[in-house]
């Protein structure tokens, strides 16, 4: 293991109390880290120390985060500290190690480990199509069967977060008898005002009614659970207590992982649920090496089940735990720090500073800035709401205008609620301010996306009007608005459908000779699609038909602006939405997939969106919620509708509430709701660096005039100036310089380009950097090959087989390399079991090419069985992910099939489907020479061979690499690095090449 010349490379930069909590190294240590106080960077840092000076593997560390984007930034600054790179880091949020664990482990409580893990749109479709199963009486209400689907789901969602169990509350509900206890019950789900005036008798219907209520959810809770086990699925509730209950019931699964994992550090800790901090105690015990870090001011996800009691928990569980505070901010300016801590103290006594004082212990979380600034704190107020997103959109240019240092990035509006965020992105692109609106959920709302299920909707019905005017309407025919104005005419007065008239429309007068020529096309296209459909084709080969064919791809594509990315994202995402549900479903054709949509959207559902802040929308205004927001800081942040009963928001209770008595976390004195809120808005200021502007209105549209938030009211009594209505001019936006406009957009081009690369990309780049961009800047996604299925089914069906053959041999795959020949026994019948349920059928063009590859794999897998009979040889380990980096600023990104222990050494695999060559030429190495290198400087083992394995014929070929060709690989890679980030792709063409490739249908240069 390489260490640092001096700890004082790692240490650098960090203050006492950070230094201290990096090289904590054994026991619980509690670290309350307030806002901008670096706690990433002490937590990563952390890891580095562990790994760099402590020896500690990087495999022997697992860091546990909330949210994918917070786990992926953990990685990124992991790998930048890291000099050598890493292999197998496991740094990734609660559900994916959960999963991870299961997939592995499912098997030994009874469950299927390849189990389907269902969104929230599955569960509700789930129930909606087995609702006959579940005994439902009151809350099944005939007007409208399916309206409680939402509010079970998210009471058995909570009871999960508590790790409930359906027998626990079908006992709880089975228990409650009409006693003084039931008295209790009743009083905790009605006010006292509900009960006032109530007689015995009609208290004894309302206890009754209540018992009848919670037997009926319990009965719901538990038929619900058969239904996941039938259909061999999970939700995300699940993955955690069944990861918890195979840590308790197989104590030699949980000693395994406990001797594997002998450090735990934990993110966000305030954010955790009772389930999750009970599997990380379960699993850190009984040396407790575990690092919790956390703020309880910054608890906002109490809607996704975080439980705040448990950074107030952590300090009873772990009574000799070490505690660090971290106070020093380094984001923001004094007073706007001060002005948050008065603020949040109204919390007060649910916050850690009074619950340790109670216990004798001094703690002040008031944060010191080491920012030299005084911030600007004002309060934007206008008559209507109009005049509030004026006055924000005007401040922001004035302020913009003022610094020609200021990047449109350094702005944020920050919103309670998705809806508000309407009337300030209409206002931002009526002033020709790039903006970005950074929501959640919206993707079946999105243009691009709206344009497709136009067409896929016609392919069902052609007569479905509605969705033949978007189509006729597209960007890409052209067609005169007034054209489409006259086609709708006729139609109306004809009677007959919109596509009608578009077939007959010679038939039509005042239509343009240009646009007749369009519509013969646009119908011919749209009758090609739908005898494609009828074909049973796959949604995803019928959007990629259309996206081509129409031309709608080679415009996006074309352009480089950041709308025509955001469309180029969507459309990624759509297609990765639909590619799942093939996946997921047998029966994935066209008319299933648009069933399924039409459901989700009944169920509320808008499509689910991944925001990828730094690439899809760099140079920017933000505008989001301040749940987004969390993590993020802003040089300016403007917080929106600040006025009664929009923030803080209006406390509704749950429509079917978790039993107190069944609840296990501790809960607040004060108001839960208003504690929330008040911790939102403390987030929400803290994410400002130099400027928090807070905005109101007394007319939003209602019959009222909307009354000030309390929250600023409560901060006028702390000294906060509140303002008059004001009036204010329009502020126009000044013209950039040039040296302005060329730096920004210097950094909308670099922000696209990967942070790591892949040996993939790099073959992709060297071959044509147009075709790289295509792939892997644009990501448009590529058509699939049977080749590539064929592939993933092999490789799928290797690993599950020596898998398989480490557990009949008592081995374990968390020993990367122990192990050995053993006895054990496979049959044939077993592998080809594997082989059945790992066949993928994407992409055949027809069943008798399926087939053929079928049989093809068959064959070759019998060879390898046969042969593999006669030794019974174990692998070390099987698809070992590695982040190996040639040079500083150069990171390779892979995955190793396999590796075999030799003698004094290690042999390298990888899986080929091809035909065998005769000969390997240097360009053939090159994707076995990096897993050399690899292996060597990250996992630190020898490697004494290097073999590609070809299925077709049971073939090995096997070389080594020499110091001089590893040597001249990395100048070539870290070369290709360099021309790749430059951020430039100009085209290679070759008649021989471009005639293969995947994007000739959408390239110019063909």
């Amino acid at each position: 293991m390489v260490k640092y010349a001096h700890m004082s490379e790692l240490l650098k930069g960090l203050n006492e109390p950070q230094k201290k909590a990096v090289t904590h190294k054994d026991g619980p240590l509690l670290i309350l880290a307030g806002a901008g106080t670096g706690k990433t960077t002490v937590i990563t840092s952390k890891m580095a120390w562990l790994v760099m000076e402590q020896e500690i593997k990087p495999d022997e560390i697992l860091a546990l985060t909330f949210t994918e984007k917070a786990a992926t930034e953990m990685e990124e600054r992991v790998d930048k500290l890291l000099p050598l790179g890493y292999a197998d880091l496991w740094i990734s949020t609660f559900h994916s190690f959960a999963e991870r664990i299961l997939r592995d482990n499912a098997l030994e409580i009874g469950l299927p480990n390849d189990f389907r893990l269902l969104s929230q749109t599955e569960q509700w479709l789930l129930v909606r199509q087995n609702l006959d199963r579940f005994r439902l009486d009151y809350y099944r209400p005939l007007g409208n069967p399916t309206k409680f689907i939402h509010a079970l789901l998210k009471l058995f969602s909570r009871a999960k977060d508590e790790n409930i169990s359906t027998e626990e509350y079908l006992e709880y509900a089975q228990n409650l008898k009409l006693d003084s206890d039931s008295a209790e019950f009743i009083k905790g789900s009605a006010s006292e005002e509900d009960l006032a005036g109530l007689t015995k008798k009609e208290i004894l219907a309302l206890t009754e009614d209540e018992l009848a209520k919670q037997l009926e959810i319990s009965d719901a809770y538990h038929i619900y659970q058969q239904l996941l086990l039938e259909k061999g699925a999970m939700d995300f509730g699940d993955l955690i207590n069944y990861c918890l209950r195979l840590f308790k019931e197989r104590p030699a699964v949980l000693a395994r992982y406990r001797s594997k994992f002998k450090y735990i550090l934990v993110d966000e800790f305030q954010d955790t649920n009772w389930a999750q901090y009970e599997l990380v105690k379960l699993l850190a015990s009984p040396k407790n090496n575990l690092t919790v870090v956390g703020d309880d001011d910054q608890a906002i996800y109490k809607f996704r089940g975080a439980s705040v009691s448990n950074i107030l928990q952590f300090k009873d569980d772990f009574p000799k735990a070490e505690e660090i505070l971290l106070v020093d901010n380094y984001r923001s300016c004094q007073n706007i720090l001060d002005l948050a801590y008065k603020f949040i103290q109204r919390n007060n006594p649910d916050r850690l500073e009074v619950k340790m004082r109670e216990k004798g212990k001094e703690l002040s979380k008031q944060l010191i800035s080491h920012a030299e600034c005084e911030g600007v704190i004002e309060h934007l107020h206008g008559q209507t709401a109009s005049d509030e997103v004026e006055m924000v959109i005007n401040k922001i240019i004035e302020i913009y205008n003022s610094d020609k240092a200021l990047n449109w990035s350094d702005f944020a509006i920050l919103v309670r609620a998705n809806n508000s965020a309407e009337n300030f992105c209409y206002a931002l692109e009526l002033a020709r301010v790039p903006y970005a609106f950074l929501a959640s959920k919206g993707l079946y709302q999105k243009r691009i996306i709206l344009d497709i299920l136009a067409w896929f909707r016609l392919l069902d019905s052609y007569h479905e009007s509605s969705a033949m005017y978007r189509v006729i309407n597209l960007p890409i025919w052209q067609l005169p608005h007034n054209d489409c104005v006259n086609l709708n005419y006729w139609a109306n007065r004809k009677g007959w459908s919109l596509y009608e008239v578009c077939k007959q429309n010679r038939l039509f007068a005042n239509i343009s000779d240009g646009s007749r020529t369009k519509l013969d096309k646009i119908v011919s296209l749209l009758e090609q699609s739908a005898t494609i459909a009828k074909a049973c084709k796959k949604p995803t080969e019928i959007l990629q038909g259309f996206l081509e064919a129409s031309g709608y791809l080679k415009i996006l594509t074309n352009k480089d602006g950041l709308d025509s990315r955001r469309d180029i994202n969507y459309l990624n995402q759509f297609y990765k939405k639909i590619a799942k549900f093939e996946k997921k479903n047998l029966s994935a054709d066209l008319e299933s997939l648009m069933t399924l949509i039409n459901m989700e959207l009944e169920s509320g559902e808008e499509g689910s969106l991944v925001q990828d802040l730094e690439n899809d929308s760099p140079d920017t205004v933000k505008v989001m919620t301040i749940h987004g927001s969390k993590g993020l800081e802003f040089k300016y942040v403007f917080i929106g509708n600040l006025v009664d009963k929009k923030f803080p928001s209006i406390s509704r209770s749950e429509p079917i509430e978790l039993p107190a008595k069944l609840i296990k976390e501790t809960l607040p004195e004060g108001d839960p709701h208003l504690e929330e809120e008040r911790r939102l808005f403390y987030v929400a200021a803290t994410r400002a660096k130099n400027g928090l502007f807070l905005t109101s209105a007394q007319d939003y549209g209602g019959a009222r005039a909307k009354k000030l938030s309390r929250f600023l009211i409560e901060l006028s009594e702390d000294g906060f100036v509140l303002s008059q209505e004001v009036i204010v001019e329009p502020v126009k936006l000044e013209k950039k310089s040039e040296e302005r406009r060329t730096g920004q957009a210097q950094q909308e081009t670099t922000a696209f380009l990967p942070k790591q690369f892949s040996f993939t990309q790099i073959k992709a780049f060297e071959s044509c950097p147009y075709q790289y961009r295509f792939a892997h800047i644009l990501k448009i996604p590529g058509k699939g090959k049977p080749q590539f299925s064929f592939g993933k089914s092999m490789h799928s069906t290797m690993q599950k087989f020596f898998l398989l053959a480490k557990t009949r041999a008592g081995s374990s795959q968390s020993d990367i390399f122990g192990g050995g020949p053993q006895e054990h026994q496979i049959s044939w019948e077993e592998v080809r079991k594997i082989y059945d349920e790992s066949f993928i059928d994407d992409w055949y063009p027809d069943k008798k090419t399926k087939d053929l590859y079928y049989q093809k794999g068959l064959i070759s897998l019998k060879n390898f069985f046969d042969e593999w009979q006669s030794d019974k040889k174990l692998a070390d380990s099987l698809e070992v992910g590695f982040t190996f980096k040639l040079s500083k600023d150069c990171a390779i990104r892979g995955a190793i099939d396999r590796i075999d222990k030799v003698e004094d050494g290690y042999r390298l695999i990888d899986y080929k489907t091809g035909n065998p060559k005769e000969k390997l030429t240097s360009e053939d190495k090159e994707q076995l020479l990096i897993y050399q290198m690899a292996a060597e400087e990250v996992l630190g083992k020898p490697v004494k061979e290097l073999s590609f394995y070809y299925f077709e014929g049971n073939k090995e070929l096997s070389f080594i690499g020499k110091d001089k060709e590893l040597e001249k690989l990395k100048e070539k890679i870290s070369s290709i690095a360099e021309e790749i980030k430059s951020g430039e792709f100009p085209p290679k063409p070759e008649k021989e090449k471009c005639k293969w490739c995947d994007f000739k249908s959408i390239c110019d240069y063909v």
